[in-house]
């Protein structure tokens, strides 16, 4: 029997709302526009419509700090009850060099100081927090800097079988002031999909508890002492409702 109209759960910001400049403080941060979408970052930052392109860009500036960021969430989503998706449009404007992203899905988040799902330096990846990720890693302590598809739980890989314990990589780089694409899909068998400028970059079992809650997340994290930007086209994420509570 229908418990109501509404069983799909969307979080859609195409940022068109256009808003003052603000300044990320501790915290969840409303986002101009909202739609399902808040920003949280480690020291302040600011927040800037960009009104020389089309179709609602948005940019967060990190502060000045090694490893400060800033992360836009939406959530949480539950896996089991359907299939679970991310997906966003987004560029660093000026160099790729000096800054981590992180976009896709996360168990683990504090709502505080905001710490990457994971991180990969020289050869190694890194899974950090105690819940499940699925997503997408771009990281330039790299020593070769590729997109890698990441799947973890626990604090290490998971569904190693299909996503590799450092990662997968993307057959395409990041380049500075160019869009990238990345979806995500998780669904309630644990099966996953990790997509960069529509071309799979990984796929299979992810070995996630369908019944953990997910954040979806588009994270910036800075690599050396000074601030670095990321333009957001949009950001979409979507799951089922649960009905059962």
């Amino acid at each position: 029997m229908p418990q109501g109209s509404f069983g799909e759960i969307r979080a859609f910001n195409d940022f068109t709302a256009l808003g003052s400049d603000v300044t990320v403080v501790a915290g969840v941060n409303d986002l101009p526009g909202g739609q399902g979408w808040s920003f949280i970052g480690v020291n302040e930052g600011t927040v800037a419509e960009i009104v020389d392109e089309s179709g609602g860009v948005i940019q967060f500036t990190t502060d000045t700090g090694d490893n400060d960021n800033v992360c836009l969430i939406a959530g949480k989503f539950d896996p089991s009850k359907g299939p679970v998706s991310f997906e966003a449009r987004f560029k660093c404007p000026t160099v790729i060099t000096r800054q981590a992203v992180y976009a896709g899905f996360s168990e683990t988040m504090a709502l505080g100081t905001p710490v990457m799902p994971a991180e990969f330096a020289t050869a190694t990846m890194s899974y950090n927090g105690s819940g499940g990720m699925l997503g997408l890693v771009w990281d330039p302590d790299a020593t070769t800097n590729a997109w890698k598809a990441v799947c973890g739980d626990g604090g290490a890989v998971s569904g190693s079988d299909n996503y590799g314990a450092n990662g997968t990589d993307a057959s395409d780089a990041m380049v500075a002031d160019e869009y990238d694409i990345v979806r995500v899909n998780l669904y309630p068998s644990g099966f996953g999909e990790v997509w960069h400028d529509e071309e799979l970059v990984a796929s299979g079992q992810t070995g996630l508890t369908a019944t953990d809650l997910v954040f979806a997340v588009l994270m910036i994290e800075n690599r050396s002492s000074a601030n670095e930007e990321l333009q957001v086209d949009y950001v979409a994420a979507k799951g089922t409702r649960d009905w059962t509570v």
